[in-house]
């Protein structure tokens, strides 16, 4: 019976194919999937913590036990995430921010985005051949920074919804950096995989490779002076050394060390802004969650809102059927999401139309339950004026973490940070790695009729994202689920399944993050290895079928019969603590 299934994987894989990427792609598993650990949910009355390191959960745990707010716990979270994840996030990246105030019952949302210098142009990504840059090409070294915005996020967050002294929240990291922190298997892993990634920066390759070519070793003691020195500067100066100061200056100069433009008026210039959250019902619940320049929020309202005619509570999350159904729902909400959705502030999008009923009921229609659609095209909402304006198809994916926090106030965070491809720009300055999110840009400022694409580079604008983070409210207007992932655009994928499997199939939430990845991004039916028994139903519907690894990150709460019940996803080192 061994021996048949592994003959029968290996036949799967042969007829399906595994995941790939062409030279102008983003690699599809930018943080190399690194295992499968089981994971027990955690339980409590009070609070809760959940990240994707035990360190930096402890941090937020720490301070949620202390009396701190949702706000403090993830500002302590966050600067511990950037010593011992580095290839996921940091202060050198940005993060979008979800928020829900218990006391005055009100939802805050941060776009904490990086922003593009602003002299860089449509065709910062073209080759001296005219053509697009392989994504390597353009993503490490210092063409592919952006500004940095996680830190004036949580500065912003904190002057809102702190209890606890700024410096407090960042002791944790501080001391860890300073006395050394146990580095994990699952860096170590990516580290064997990235090597010729790092060529560019030797702060960076030293840091990770002492002797140039071995790669930090799991179980080993590691510390980084630099970093807790740059986070003492943040403390003591406030966060205006980061974006005016000596930290400030040392980026620029880092950064302009190999093709990059950012300046210290780019820096100095950055905003963190607060946004209108975007909710939907789903099944009596209400569905919130971040809106453009990210385009996860959306895609995902508009699944849900298409799904919703679907009776997918009676046909389970065994039945092919059922993943067909949410697989073309996916696909019409990528065609809309490539073909409009942008930083609104540069570009003129649908947005809150694209999830208008009616529109929704009219793309529903299209899907057939017994076979594939052969093509997918985006539809035209009502009320829009359509513009001449092409698609931009790039679905690519990033370095990115995300937590989930409940404290004892009634508050509740939903946050996902990144700094783009797995260790970014693969450039250290001042013991923290900057980002290379300005790949999320098109790399194409038009296309082959000349139109322009939305999601071009253009100065100060920010790139598309595909971050996610939701907070949901039961029937009774209170808190019932917050999660988010890691996972580039396959996030939108990995958070709409957990919404179906805990809302439409009633499973335990451990049990919802644990299932095998199933999602649709608009051109392949992607199944996790460990799904493979959907891999041939599917195929008989219609569906081009890979299998393979993915690596999602995620982090979630649900508030259940009295208790906060948090759970982290298996693929990664994340756990969840709560009282």
């Amino acid at each position: 019976m061994i021996f048949r299934r592994i003959l029968l994987i290996f036949m799967v894989l042969g007829a399906f194919g595994t995941f790939s990427a062409t030279a102008q792609e983003a690699p599809a598993a930018p943080e190399p999937a690194t295992g499968y650990q089981a994971k027990q949910a955690s339980i409590g009355a009070k609070m809760m913590a959940v990240t994707a390191h035990p360190d930096a959960t402890k941090a937020a745990y720490e301070v949620l036990r202390r009396g701190g707010t949702a706000a403090d716990a993830a500002i302590a979270a966050q600067m511990v995430l950037g010593l011992v994840e580095p290839q996921s996030s940091g202060i050198g990246g940005g993060a979008f921010i979800l928020y829900y105030d218990g006391e005055k019952e009100q939802l805050i949302t941060l776009d904490g985005r990086e922003t593009a210098p602003a002299n860089a142009g449509g065709h910062l990504f073209t080759g001296h051949d005219g053509k697009p840059m392989g994504f390597y090409e353009a993503s490490i070294g210092g063409r592919a920074v952006g500004t940095p915005g996680v830190l004036r996020a949580l500065e912003k967050l904190h002057k809102w919804q702190g209890n606890q002294e700024w410096s407090s929240l960042f002791e944790p990291a501080i001391t860890l950096a300073e006395q050394g922190f146990i580095v994990s298997e699952r860096t170590q892993k990516i580290l064997l995989k990235e090597r010729p990634r790092f060529s560019v920066d030797t702060e960076a390759k030293i840091y990770f490779y002492p002797d140039t070519v071995t790669p930090l070793k799991a179980g080993s003691l590691k510390r980084n002076p630099d970093y807790a020195i740059s986070l003492r500067k943040i403390v003591n100066e406030g966060v205006d050394v980061f974006y005016k100061g000596a930290l400030a200056q040392n980026i620029v100069e880092k950064v302009r060390e190999d093709k990059g433009l950012l300046s210290i008026e780019d820096l100095s210039g950055y905003k963190a802004k607060e946004r209108r959250a975007i909710c939907r019902p789903y099944r009596g619940y209400k569905v919130c969650t971040m809106g453009e320049p990210t385009s996860g929020g959306l895609t995902l309202l508009m699944i849900l809102g298409m799904l919703e005619k679907y009776d997918l509570r009676a046909m389970g999350a065994k039945d092919p059927k059922a993943w067909h159904i949410i697989s073309e729902a996916s696909r019409l909400a990528f065609a809309d999401r490539n073909q409009y959705m942008a930083d609104v502030d540069f570009v003129k999008t649908p947005n809150t139309l694209l999830v208008n009923p009616d529109y929704l009921k009219n793309r529903a229609a299209l899907i057939d339950e017994n076979k594939a659609m052969t093509t997918i095209e985006h539809g035209v909402p009502p009320n829009w004026t359509p513009h001449n304006q092409a698609a931009d198809s790039k679905t690519k994916n990033t370095g990115t973490t995300h937590m989930s926090i409940a404290d004892i106030h009634g508050n509740v965070l939903s946050m996902t940070s990144s700094i783009e491809n797995a260790f970014g720009s693969r450039m250290m300055v001042d013991g923290f790695l900057l980002n290379n999110q300005l790949t999320d840009f098109s790399f194409k400022p038009v296309d082959e009729n000349g139109l322009p694409v939305a999601n071009r580079v253009q100065g100060g604008k920010r790139p598309r994202s595909s971050m996610t983070p939701v907070i949901i409210f039961s029937p009774d207007g209170q808190p019932f689920l917050t999660l988010g992932s890691a996972g580039g655009s396959r996030i939108i994928g990995y958070v709409l399944q957990r919404i179906i499997a805990v809302i439409d199939w009633n499973m335990d939430l451990q049990a919802a993050l644990d299932m095998p990845n199933i999602l649709h991004r608009g051109k392949k039916l992607e199944v996790e290895k460990s799904g493979l028994e959907f891999a041939e139903p599917l195929k008989n519907l219609g569906h081009p079928v890979l299998v393979g690894e993915m690596n999602s990150g995620l982090t979630a709460i649900q508030f259940k019969n009295g208790q906060i019940i948090g759970a982290s996803d298996p693929r990664r080192d994340g756990v969840a603590m709560g009282e």
